[in-house]
């Protein structure tokens, strides 16, 4: 926590992203929470459910590789500032769907609040490492992901309390209005922000694939990508069945959800904690043990979350299981942020997301296919033991050699010579 504090003391550039990032991410957990309700309410149907899951997660793997492209050409920070400006265009529309309970408006603006995401999401992790200085970035990486989690907590617990108090539309007018002073605050950033090296003529295809191949040829930033492939395999099916667990399971309503997702909320705080005071101990051998204990753990407490009789014991092996995977992600960013060169910093975050989202969007037709036949509990046992099989190959790629240690330089050298050769 000192750590914390004194980075935002005494960076200011980076306070400002920190003060934009809560007030857009509780409103945004409003829309969620407001979101998933309306549709269970709308169509009592777990297949819809996963429906609008998909529609928030297609249009980012569609948009993902655009948005990486896009962010290692131009200015980073104005490229963030338009995602929140369209976004808070389409939050307020949402006002729409409760008075017109058109289940078409459910799907369709989730799907652009959505493609919207990875120009932002990306680009605020592209810059980081210009915001702060070498021997803070651990710190900032941390507290970037770990303020994503609190404010999943807070956001989903009170996003729950005041949709039943005053309704669905306060939701997403809060929602429009947290990205307008995300936008503000973002504009409040000194300097520019484009990738350093960029050659002069745009070409996409290729920048594309320069940066697809500079993971292919970096093992562990591509074991890191297809990691996030592994647990979203089952993590995809648990964005699903925690609006089930919570409306359907322990019929709890819009609160149980916000009780569920508030823990898992609370489970990634303390993951990101735990991080942040492990990440500076750990040497490389150290940190790729933690990972593969961390996903065992990730998978398993998922599955003995799946089991319990009662909400609380429930809540409580969601909160060990975000633990384990909170400390896992920012563990793994900032290996990311620590060795991708910043030319193709933008083009590798965001692969890494499209891949997550595309297994989370299968893991999510699975299961809201599978709701239909089995039981909500035995779909959240086969989720986390896919999430836990992620343990076990990273282990093995570990054991076997793979998972050497990329040298930052030579990246950095081999990402600038592949940009005078074109």
């Amino acid at each position: 926590m000192p750590g914390f504090l004194r980075l935002l003391r005494n960076n200011r550039d980076y306070r400002s992203l920190w003060v934009g990032q809560v007030v857009s991410e509780v409103g945004d957990h409003f829309n969620s929470i407001a979101t998933l309700s309306l549709t269970l309410h709308m169509t009592n149907s777990g297949l819809a459910v996963g429906g609008v899951m998909i529609a928030r997660t297609l249009p980012a793997i569609l948009a993902g590789p655009a948005a990486g492209v896009l962010l290692d050409r131009m200015d980073r920070r104005r490229i963030m500032i338009w995602s929140d400006l369209v976004r808070a265009a389409v939050a307020i529309a949402f006002i729409l769907i409760p008075r017109y309970e058109h289940s078409w408006l459910l799907y369709l603006l989730s799907g652009l609040l959505t493609f919207a995401s990875p120009f932002f999401t990306s680009g605020r992790s592209a810059i980081l490492p210009k915001l702060a200085q070498s021997d803070e970035l651990h710190t900032a990486n941390a507290l970037t992901q770990t303020t994503s989690w609190l404010t999943l907590s807070i956001g989903t617990f009170l996003g729950g309390v005041s949709t039943m108090q005053f309704g669905y539309e306060w939701a997403f007018v809060a929602n429009s209005v947290s990205f307008l002073i995300s936008a503000w605050m973002i504009g409040l950033l000194a300097g520019t922000f484009r990738a350093e090296g960029r050659h002069s003529r745009p070409e996409p295809w290729r920048d594309l694939r320069e940066g697809l191949a500079y993971m292919r040829r970096t093992p562990l930033i591509l074991a890191v990508g297809l990691a996030g492939v592994g647990w979203a395999s089952g993590g995809g099916a648990a964005q699903i069945l925690f609006t089930l667990f919570g409306e359907v399971v322990f019929q709890a309503g819009p609160a149980g959800i916000g009780l569920i997702w508030g823990f898992a909320g609370v489970g990634l705080v303390l993951g990101g904690l735990l991080a942040h005071r492990i990440g500076h101990r750990l040497n490389f051998e150290q940190y790729k043990a933690a990972i593969a204990a961390g996903y065992a753990v990730l998978g398993g407490a998922y599955v003995l979350f799946s089991v319990m009789p009662t909400i609380g014991l429930a809540t409580f092996f969601i909160t060990i299981s975000r633990i384990a995977m909170g400390m896992n992600n920012v563990l793994n960013r900032t290996m990311l942020l620590t060795h991708a060169p910043d030319a193709v910093r933008g083009r590798v975050l965001s692969t890494v997301e499209t891949l997550m989202y595309a297994s989370m969007m299968i893991s999510m037709i699975g299961a809201g296919a599978a709701s239909k036949t089995f039981s909500i509990r035995a779909i959240g046992v086969a989720a986390g033991a896919l999430t836990a099989s992620t343990a076990v190959f990273w282990a093995w790629a570990n054991w076997t050699g793979r998972l050497p240690e990329p040298d930052r330089f030579a990246g950095e050298v081999k990402a600038q010579e592949d940009l005078e050769h074109i």
